[in-house]
């Protein structure tokens, strides 16, 4: 009795599963209406102080005259340039530290894991006059004299930048490593014979090239920006330069944060073409 039981009530259940399909596939209206209002909010915040700040640079007469005055200064773009250098060094110095840090971490220390973290976040706590009154007392001095060359202070404004980059490059390279699977990686490698550098360097630096481009755009971001350690040991940055034009100027500061808004993006966007040049992903014994 219990099989012509099941045959009758099998068409009804098959029913009810399928309306219940279609009613999960229908789209809900209202999740994208919020969406596109928290999208709208969003780009309203960034771009409504653009405008304001592209109208304010435009006030004299001519409209054009604060730009003219800005690129024919040749310590915009000196001072420019020194930062994306620096940003540059620092990217690639933060990436050498927290990479496999990070890897070793996950891979045989994972008990080490909240201690890294909270490492990392001091930056935080730490507030950059405190950070570069310390290497100025601590390397002002032999035997480290530092401060009293200018590769010695471009050194220390590295060093100083790259610790402020810990935040953020370590927990982009974090979620990097745990979308893929560290330790099959590894053991696949090393029984085809590989070392450690070249784990690193042929396997998890390739496949850690989007979570690396996150970090690094934060990280140029933060330098080009930064203001307090590059002045203490008056380094020719961006950051002072922009605030010794605002002493003396009215509408140049404006078209300065301009150029140098739309120069920084355009660095990311090259950062960002160059490092997804190769978007496959590279596995262990050299396939692709």
């Amino acid at each position: 009795m219990s099989g012509p039981a099941i045959g009758v009530r099998a068409p009804e259940a098959i029913g009810t599963i399928g309306e219940s399909a279609k009613r999960r596939r229908r789209p809900r209206r209202g999740g994208a209406w919020w969406a596109w209002l928290v999208f709208i909010l969003g780009a309203t915040y960034f771009i409504v102080p653009l405008i304001a700040t592209l109208e304010f640079s435009l006030r004299p007469e001519p409209p054009t005259r604060a730009y003219a005055n800005v690129l024919a200064d040749p310590r915009f773009f000196g001072s420019l340039g020194y930062s994306f250098i620096i940003g540059v060094i620092t990217i690639v110095l933060s990436l050498l530290i927290i990479v496999p840090t990070a890897y070793w971490v996950r891979l045989r220390l994972p008990n080490l894991r909240p201690v890294v973290e909270f490492v990392t976040l001091l930056p935080f706590v730490m507030p950059p006059v405190i950070l570069v009154f310390g290497l100025i007392r601590v390397y002002s001095r032999p035997p480290l004299l530092f401060t009293a060359t200018d590769i010695g202070s471009s050194a220390l404004l590295v060093a100083a930048y790259t610790v402020l980059s810990f935040p953020y490059m370590y927990r982009a390279v974090d979620v990097g490593l745990a979308a893929m699977d560290v330790r099959v990686l590894t053991e696949a490698a090393q029984s085809l014979g590989a070392n450690w550098f070249r784990i690193l360097w042929s396997i998890i630096f390739p496949n850690l090239r989007t979570a690396a481009l996150s970090g690094a755009f934060l990280t140029l971001a933060i330098v080009v920006g930064e203001f307090t350690i590059a002045a203490f040991l008056a380094r020719p940055a961006f950051g002072p330069y922009l605030s010794l034009l605002g002493r003396d100027k009215i509408y140049e500061p404006a078209a300065v944060s301009l150029i140098s808004f739309g120069l920084t993006w355009l660095a990311m966007i090259l950062i960002a073409v160059v490092g997804r040049g190769g978007r496959t992903r590279v596995e262990v014994g050299g396939a692709r």
